[in-house]
């Protein structure tokens, strides 16, 4: 195992970390927690690795990383000095998730799911806020799949609310800092080449 973190990954995690807490008007984190946070979260894909990118052919399946897995490992992640109940735990949470759950092609569709209301709650300005990859889940294969301008058409072809508000905050619904760690995970998995 290597003893230092990928300065790739480091720069993603920081970055996306950065945006969230400002764009949810947060103080912004301290570099001894962003330091400290991508460094156990770099610990935790040492020793676990990272999922396996399918095969051709493949399709994998969608099931979310539920709280008795996930729990544990967002508990790694932040150490003894961010606290499990804070501001870090909703992003940490999303990032844990981002780096481990397993590939799978099929999007859940959860970005376009309408209310009875006529909303869908993934379209909602507050509700991407709260989330690291906007309006998608952390796993959807479209982070992978598609390229921004696809992935941008995509989401206002289902767009059900305001598009001028789609346009106005294509960062918070649609952030590419997110897709590039999706992206990083995915590459770094597939070159066999794990963390080390």
């Amino acid at each position: 195992m290597s003893t230092t973190i990928d300065p790739d990954f480091a720069a993603l995690v920081r970055a996306i970390l950065e945006c969230y807490f400002r764009q949810n008007e947060q103080p912004a984190p301290g570099e001894a927690e962003l330091t400290g946070f991508a460094g156990r979260l770099w610990a935790l894909a040492e020793e676990r690795g990272l999922p396996p990118p399918l095969a051709w052919g493949e399709q994998g399946e969608a099931h979310e990383m539920g709280p008795d897995e996930a729990g544990p490992l967002v508990a790694r992640a932040l150490g003894d000095d961010l606290g499990a109940a804070g501001p870090w735990a909703a992003p940490a949470r999303q990032l844990v998730k981002a780096c481990f759950q397993p590939e799978f092609r099929k999007c859940r569709d959860s970005y376009r799911e309408v209310e009875l209301d006529g909303t869908c709650r993934r379209q909602q300005l507050a509700k991407a806020r709260g989330r690291v990859s906007g309006a998608h889940c952390v796993d959807c294969p479209y982070w992978t799949a598609l390229s921004p301008d696809q992935h941008g058409k995509l989401l206002v072809k289902a767009w059900v609310g305001d598009a001028a508000e789609f346009a106005a905050q294509r960062e918070v619904f649609l952030p590419e800092d997110f897709r590039a760690l999706r992206r990083w995970v995915r590459e770094r998995a597939g070159s066999g080449a794990g963390t080390a």
